[in-house]
């Protein structure tokens, strides 16, 4: 990330949900490089977890770097406080621009063989908090002229991700989509931008967790671009989105992947032989 601040968002109210610390030091997550990303270029930050102590993290590295931003504790899968927190955001700052919806949580398991009980976590979790955020943020941008929602999909959302099914995660991802289209098209007259972001590869905490080396080398020969994504790569497409220079963008979906989705296994398939 570059250590160059910005006015890209100033006099911005942002939201960005999912925004605790991950990871350990520099190696931060989607939502918290989002975060960091919008307070340097000015936006004022609701920063919302259901982990205080990740959201902590998260503020005190944005006010190291001079940003403002204040942390709420909620469960965006919860009604109430998805309404509290477009609440807070009102009480504490005037108004609000910008909903980053970035909350997720994986789903294996394919239609066959996953547990039911997993199926409603999963989709409660990634693809009902976007329609309960939005629900509370709507018409608070309203009031403000307008805004910009960017809602964070998945390539898994697209194109089957992985040799391992993840059946509800891709329901999930894909659901967002399909939910971003049709509010992009039903808020527009009320001057609100709806965007997906589908990231790749992107080499986050999370993944770490669950990847081993060799994966994760996998993972970047599989781009056409042969090189690692970062959390950072996706906080600068949700930045863009954000901002005043997306005006006449609505109702799109912007792949972060290094190419992956222009490519067939085929064609990439000299690329995953033997060292490079």
């Amino acid at each position: 990330m570059t250590t160059d601040r910005g006015t890209r968002l100033s006099g911005k109210v942002a939201i960005v949900t999912g925004a605790g610390a991950t990871g350990n030091g520099d190696f931060v997550g989607i939502g918290q490089a989002i975060s960091m990303l919008l307070a340097r270029h000015g936006a004022q930050v609701l920063l919302v977890d259901r982990e205080e102590q990740n959201a902590e993290t998260t503020l005190a590295m944005i006010r190291e770097d001079g940003g403002d931003a204040s942390v709420f504790v909620g469960d965006v899968t919860s009604n109430t406080d998805c309404q509290d927190m477009a609440d807070a955001a009102i009480s504490r700052y005037g108004k609000l621009n910008v909903l980053i919806n970035n909350v997720g949580i994986s789903g294996p398991g394919s239609v066959t063989d996953v547990d039911e009980e997993l199926w409603d976590t999963v989709i409660d979790v990634n693809l009902k908090s976007v329609m309960l955020t939005s629900k509370h943020a709507i018409p608070r941008m309203i009031e403000a002229g307008g805004g910009s929602i960017v809602n964070l999909s998945s390539i898994v959302g697209l194109r089957a991700g992985s040799g391992s099914p993840s059946h509800p995660y891709a329901a999930s991802k894909g659901g967002i989509i399909g939910l971003s289209n049709s509010m992009a098209v039903h808020y527009g007259r009320d001057q609100i931008r709806v965007n997906c972001i589908a990231p790749g590869h992107v080499h986050s905490p999370m993944v770490a967790r669950h990847s081993s080396q060799e994966m994760l080398e996998l993972r970047r020969r599989a781009g056409p671009l042969g090189i690692e994504g970062t959390p950072w790569d996706v906080a600068w497409a949700a930045l863009f989105l954000a901002s005043d220079e997306a005006r006449w963008v609505s109702g799109a979906t912007l792949p972060v992947d290094a190419g992956l989705l222009a490519a067939t296994p085929l064609a990439m398939f000299p690329h995953l032989q033997g060292p490079e």
